[in-house]
Order: C-alpha cells, then structure tokens, then sequence
C-alpha cells in the first residue's frame, strides 16, 4: 500500500498547478490520471508535422495568476491582431480594436457591422472595464449587451460570433461577468498561442515535477478523505486527497457534489492542410451570419508559423455543438467554398474532426453572484475539489484553483 501526502487525482491544469506548488514546497504529491498524457483539455498532437490543438483554444496574455505560475518567457506567445474579419451576408468586413490600431478607425466605423454609436458603446465599455469589476446584477450576456446600449445588429453579427468561440454558444446566455472577465483581459492583452502549441502549457508544469509523481492510465474508483481506491484494487493513502478533475468526472467520484455539476457546451473542429494561407495575417475571421455550420475561422500558422511544416498552412475551422458525422466536412467546404473560393478549399486537405462534448462548462448567471474573493475550490467531505469549474471556466480559473487549493494544504486547512 503506497503512502503519499497528497494524492490529486487528474493531470489537467489544475491538478498540475496544484502538484508543482506542492512540490516547489517540499511537499510530496502524487498524480494520477486515467488518460494517456497531461493537460486535461488542454493537449496538442502532432500530426504530419503540424500542430493539432483538440479544439480552437488561445492564451490570454493578460490573465494575471496565471503569469505568476508559468514561466511565459519560455511559451514564446505569439499574437493575434487586435480585431476580427466578419463574413456576412456574402461580403468581408474588419472590425480592428482601433486602440491597437488607430489607423483602423476610419475603416472600422464605417463598416456595415453595427451602428457607429455601437463603436462608440465598444470604446466605452473598453474604458469601463479597464477601471475593475462591473457593480451590476450578475445576467445573460446578451441581455447585458442589450442594457448597455448596442444594436441587435451588432450584437447578432459581431458579438454572437466572437463571443460564441469563447463561450461556445451563440445565445450568450453565459454568464455577464464572465463576459466582463474576458473583455478586460483583451483589453489589457492579447489572444495568443504558445509557439509550440496550447499543449506546450500543460507540459511546462509537468516537467516542474519529478517524473514519479504522475502516474498515466491510471483510474480511480473510490476515494474518500484519507486516500483512494484504484480500479485495479490497489490502494494510495494520503493526508489530503484533491480531486482535479473536470465536474462531471469529480461528480462520480463525490456523489455529494454531483447535485452542483454543470453542464457542458460542446464543439466541434476541423482541421485542413493548405498550400498557401487564405488570410495570410494573425486573425481570425467569424461567421457574422446565422446560418451554417462554421462559427470562425483561423489560420493558426499565421499566428505561430510552428503550427505547420515550411510550405504549408494549418487551418483551424471551428463548429460550435456536435454537427452530424456523415455531411459536417461538406457542409463546411460549402460554406468555406463562398469565402475563400471554390477551386481554393478544393486544394484543401482535411487532417482531423475533433468532436469535443466536454469542451467548457456551462457558466449561467448567479444571483448572488459569488464574490471574486471567494475561495476557488470547494471541500466535500474532507476532499479538496478544484478546476475551472470551481472558479472562472478558463485556463486562468483552472490555474488559480489548482495553485489556491495547494497553498490552503500547505497552510493547513482542511
């Protein structure tokens, strides 16, 4: 029977926040995680040579905590313009951050993406949210947006499309404070990639961690507050016992907590090989229209040239749910084919579909809202539980919790 301090079960950023400040305290923790490698949701392939994220994530340049955990130097971040090219209604459209770009303003108020009163709203609710938290009622994104002044004409063909890459959902019925949480950080910073991929993320804090201290393809099947059972019948004993993983798994293991386990909003992604970039710029480029399957649109190479072998390109096509198998890739060259032409996206060879219906939790409205002081994980029954389902749905919430759930051990709080 193996004895160990702390025993987290999960290796997404969480769990390994949590191990490396538990270890860079000298404090011994052990992880374990039934899947074939580190980083949760948050893992890259490579496939021929290019880098294949599962699903279109990018890197908030601004999250505070999370700057303070990693070594950013060494991810080499590589940016996205400031701004979005929106495909609607057979026409493209720039829509730049004029702030970063002021050469941009003439060009994007003129668009025909909203109202130049809706510019003017966007500037405004920029100044706001550099100056600190919202003191409104916690709603709807949508209904915030609407409240706050702007058109349903730039909210239907701007911000659904924007913000339903990050959110996953096109209703923004995502929680407002997660919308003002976000908007601040691309105020503050950029979109990024790390040059070697999001799963170069994961893998800088496992190598922060002696190598037995993760233990892969392993599964537990019952735990409580003084260690776990695995599904091979043996048994870990540990003083503290974190569980790390997303809230559907962490609702199995603790029954107790699976009354509180949210929903998840799924995704689709496609990725292509193309001999020469479509977009040739750092930006992504939005379905401004309701219809289709296509939600945006990224030439990830563009952004982080390591994304691709030299010669080629790497597309990113993303489709928010999970579209049907047998027509999806179609139905996409379809709709790829009045953007980019069609004798163009005929030359463009189809890599990987990555179906992820567990890509984000849900994150609705709370009334009360929680305070941004409250603690980011939670304890049931003597066990610790943390990740981005406890705290913000974000690499940064993922972090803080796993880091904050450490630091509570380290000081002795049960």
């Amino acid at each position: 029977m193996k004895s160990v301090d702390t025993l987290i079960v999960g290796a997404g950023l969480a769990g390994l926040a949590c191990a490396v400040r538990l270890h860079e305290a000298g404090h011994q923790a052990l992880i374990v995680e039934r899947s074939d490698g580190v980083g949760g949701r948050v893992r890259t392939d490579d496939v021929d040579g290019f880098l294949l994220d599962r699903g279109f994530q990018v890197y908030l340049s601004a999250y505070p905590e999370a700057a303070r955990i990693l070594d950013i130097e060494a991810l080499d971040l590589r940016r996205f313009r400031a701004g979005a090219i929106v495909f609607s209604k057979g026409k493209r459209h720039r829509m730049m951050d004029v702030f970063r770009h002021p050469v941009s303003l003439p060009g994007t108020v003129l668009q025909p993406i909203g109202s130049p009163r809706d510019k003017l709203l966007v500037g405004l609710l920029r100044l706001r949210s550099l100056h600190g938290r919202s003191k409104f009622e916690d709603q709807r994104t949508d209904d915030y947006l609407r409240h706050f002044g702007f058109s349903r004409d730039m909210i239907d063909r701007f911000f659904r499309a924007f913000y339903g890459g990050i959110f996953l959902e096109r209703e923004l019925r995502t929680s407002s404070r997660m919308f003002e949480f976000t908007f601040q950080m691309f105020s503050r910073g950029h979109a990024t990639l790390p040059s070697k991929g999001m799963g170069a993320i994961p893998a800088q804090l496992a190598d922060r961690l002696p190598e037995e201290s993760i233990r892969l393809h392993t599964e537990v099947a019952q735990l409580d507050s003084s260690g776990v059972t695995l599904a091979n019948n043996d048994r870990i004993v540990a003083k503290q016992v974190v569980v790390a993983t997303d809230a559907t798994s962490a609702g199995r293991l603790l029954p107790k907590l699976e009354q509180k386990a949210t929903g998840w909003r799924s995704v689709t992604n496609l990725y292509f090989a193309v001999p020469v970039s479509p977009l040739n710029e750092a930006i992504i480029a939005l379905n401004g229209d309701a219809a289709g399957p296509i939600n945006s649109v990224c030439v990830l190479s563009d952004v982080a040239p390591d994304y691709a072998p030299a010669g080629q390109a790497l597309i990113s096509v993303a489709a928010l749910g999970l579209p049907g198998d047998d027509s999806l890739e179609g139905e996409v060259r379809k709709d790829l084919a009045g953007w980019f032409g069609e004798a163009a996206v005929k030359q463009w060879r189809h890599l990987r579909t990555d179906r992820i219906p567990h890509a984000l939790p849900e994150q609705p409205p709370q009334d009360p809202h929680p305070d941004a002081d409250e603690s980011p994980f939670r304890q049931v029954d003597g066990v610790f539980v943390c990740g981005d389902h406890t705290h913000t749905a974000s690499i940064e919430g993922a972090l803080v919790a796993g880091d904050r759930t450490a630091a509570a051990i380290l000081e002795g709080k049960r």
